[in-house]
């Protein structure tokens, strides 16, 4: 497991780690269609296993295939 990380991220470095801009994380927070996340609070937080998750059920072989 890489060290750099803590276990919880949130949206700014989950943004960085995902290379993606903290507006398209927050849309798709709101939409349901980006990585788990969880309440802690009022504060954001991602663990980065679900991140992990996530990215790799994005993954495709073409694009004709369906998401």
């Amino acid at each position: 497991m890489d060290k750099t990380f803590p276990v919880f991220l949130d949206t700014e470095s989950v943004a960085s780690y995902l290379q993606i801009s903290v507006s398209s994380l927050e849309k798709w927070r709101v939409h349901g269609r980006g990585p788990r996340y969880r309440k802690h609070g009022r504060r954001v937080v991602y663990l980065r296993a679900d991140l992990d998750a996530w990215s790799d059920a994005q993954a495709r072989i073409s694009t004709a295939e369906a998401a």
